[in-house]
Order: structure tokens, then C-alpha cells, then sequence
């Protein structure tokens, strides 16, 4: 059980760290939505830990430290540690999501660009799925179908946030979109970085990005009707207020690099009615023939960790190992850059 002292820390920090999940999580049953919030509340304080810190190797690194302690079963002395310590134990949540994500995280601390919408898939399977998933282990859904949906909304809900914030991200030397999208339309790539602008052809490139969500909302649903009856408003709500924000993006002529989307708290409202009522249709619909459809291949591994069970908690597994000594490297020779050149004196 989490205490209720860093339960009422979690609360707190998602009530002022992420407006739509602590309005969508209103509509979660009680005993889903302490967890939940618990579970946001560390993954939020994982991504600020990066987001927000100028070394972000070295965070990254201390992430991994602290989950490492946590799956041994002694959390550094911190509500949002010691929840997500309960929420393991309590619900075996299996190493492999919060490592998965983790991943994601490191690939952002390297700066790491994307070749193709696979490869961005592939970041997305692991900073949003790997949530999505856990969500589905706190609601005691561990069918493969589901699931898999589960990593489908993840997907299609940060491709939205890469498509609402392509301006904010390039001012920071960010850049999320496909690459070669942007070479097919021959877009300079450092020259926008420079020198953000709302061009034709960069917005074309987030209208992609949203069609490309648009279908995995729509495929989602038929895994939201799977959930526990008491999850399904929580879980519509997120899916609408996420694509609400795309269609935001959309009314603006996918214009997100001058401007930034953002939803009313009317339209919240709106969002959260339409999903109880999206939640009682659930109940005299048949079961979609989209819920088998097969998983994102980048989202497959998410998947297949949660329907087969907790991992071992013994070690890391091979393929962060090799994230995380790349990071080191990276970290290393970065800080190899600033050391101060030492002054040689000539002999005469």
C-alpha cells in the first residue's frame, strides 16, 4: 500500500505537473486512480529529471540508479520513489516497462534524431507505450489484445505532443519529425533548427504526424472496451483530450511552431462527458475486430514482458546495458570538451 503521505505528494504533483492526465484521472475508479497517479508522479519527475536538467546524461544514469533501487526492494528516501516501490510490489509491474522508458529518456539525453517514422515509433513505444502499459498492469489487464491496443494509444498520444510542439522543441535544439520526410521535401534541417518558421512544407510534416495518430486513436478503442468497466471513462478521457489537442493543431493549419495548442477547460468538460458516454456505448457494442489486430512491431517487446509476466529484477538487461554505457561515453567526451586546454610554455 502507498503511504498516505506520498500519495498525497503524487496528488499534488500531477494535479500541477500535467493538467489533462489529473483532469482524466478523475474519472478512474478509487482504487486505479491512487496508482495511477503514483505511477505519473514518477514518470513525470524521470522526464523533468532529463527535461530540465543541463547534464542530462548524469540524470539519466541517477534515474537508473534509483529504479535499480527500487526493484531491489530499498527506494531512495522520496515519495515518488517509495510509491512506485509500492505499486511494484503490489502489482508485480514488470521491469521492462519503467526500463523501456528509461531507454526513451537516454535517447533523449543523447539528442538522438529519427531516420523514419519507425524510429520515432520506436521513441514513442518507449516514453508513452511503456506508460500506456503499465496503466493496463495497474488495472489487472495482462491480455496481449489489450495490451497491445494500450501501446497504440500510447503511440498516437505523444506523436500529438511531437506534433503540438515542433516549434517549442526546435528553439531547444530539438527535432523530432521523420528525417526523411523532411529530405523528401527538401527542407534544411539545421536552417529551420536556426531559425524556426511555419513553412509549407513543416507543416505538411505535422499533418502527417497527426494522420498518422488519428488512425491509432481509432485502432485504441477497441482495447479501451477490454478495461474493467470502473477504468473505461479514464482511459476515453485521455484518448479524447489527447486528439482534442491534435485537432487544436489542426484548426490552427498545423501551424505549431509559432503558436502553441491548447485546450479550454470547457473543452475538457466536453471531452470527459463524451467519454462516459463513449464508456456506456462500450457496453452494447461487440467487440471490435481491431483488437487483434497485430502489435506495432516497435511496440511488440512491451507487450510480450507484460502478458508473459514480471522479468527477473536481478540485473538490467542487455539492451539498456548498452544504452547506458553509450551515455557514459557520450557524457564523457562532452565533458572532455569543456575541460580547460592547459598552457604549454616555450623554451627560448
Amino acid at each position: 500500500m502507498i503511504d498516505p503521505d506520498d500519495m498525497a505528494y503524487c496528488r499534488d504533483a500531477i494535479r500541477h505537473g500535467s493538467l489533462s492526465f489529473h483532469a482524466a484521472s478523475r474519472l478512474l475508479h478509487p482504487s486505479v486512480r491512487d496508482p495511477a497517479l503514483a505511477l505519473y508522479a514518477f514518470c513525470r519527475l524521470a522526464d523533468d529529471e532529463v527535461d530540465l536538467k543541463a547534464e542530462k546524461a548524469a540524470a539519466v544514469l541517477r534515474l537508473g540508479e534509483r529504479l535499480d533501487a527500487v526493484y531491489a526492494g530499498r527506494p531512495r528516501n522520496a515519495p515518488p520513489d517509495r510509491a512506485f516501490a509500492a505499486i511494484v510490489e503490489d502489482f508485480e509491474m514488470p521491469r521492462a516497462l519503467p526500463e523501456a522508458l528509461l531507454e526513451g529518456l537516454a535517447w533523449d539525453a543523447m539528442e538522438r534524431r529519427y531516420d523514419t517514422l519507425s524510429d520515432l515509433v520506436a521513441y514513442s513505444a518507449r516514453v508513452a507505450s511503456a506508460v500506456g502499459v503499465m496503466m493496463a498492469v495497474l488495472m489487472r489487464q495482462r491480455d496481449a489484445d489489450a495490451l497491445a491496443r494500450a501501446c497504440d494509444l500510447g503511440v498516437a498520444m505523444q506523436l500529438t505532443n511531437i506534433a503540438r510542439d515542433v516549434g517549442e522543441d526546435a528553439r531547444e535544439n530539438r527535432m523530432y519529425l521523420p528525417l526523411d520526410w523532411l529530405e523528401e521535401l527538401d527542407v534544411d534541417v539545421e536552417a529551420f533548427m536556426a531559425n524556426p518558421q511555419a513553412q509549407p512544407d513543416i507543416r505538411l510534416c505535422i499533418a502527417r504526424l497527426l494522420s498518422e495518430a488519428r488512425q491509432l486513436y481509432v485502432r485504441s478503442e477497441a482495447g479501451i472496451a477490454q478495461l474493467p468497466l470502473s477504468c473505461r471513462p479514464g482511459i476515453y478521457a485521455a484518448r479524447f483530450v489527447y486528439a482534442g489537442i491534435g485537432g487544436q493543431v489542426r484548426r490552427a493549419g498545423h501551424d505549431s511552431v509559432s503558436q502553441r495548442a491548447r485546450t479550454g477547460s470547457w473543452q475538457k468538460l466536453g471531452w470527459l462527458t463524451w467519454s462516459l458516454a463513449r464508456t456506456g456505448l462500450s457496453m452494447a457494442t461487440p467487440t471490435s475486430p481491431r483488437l487483434y489486430s497485430r502489435p506495432l512491431p516497435e511496440t511488440a517487446f512491451l507487450v510480450e514482458a507484460a502478458a508473459e509476466g514480471p522479468r527477473s529484477n536481478a540485473e538490467w538487461s542487455d539492451t539498456l546495458c548498452s544504452v547506458f554505457t553509450q551515455l557514459r561515453q557520450t557524457d564523457f567526451e562532452r565533458s572532455a570538451q569543456m575541460l580547460p586546454v592547459p598552457q604549454t610554455s616555450k623554451t627560448q
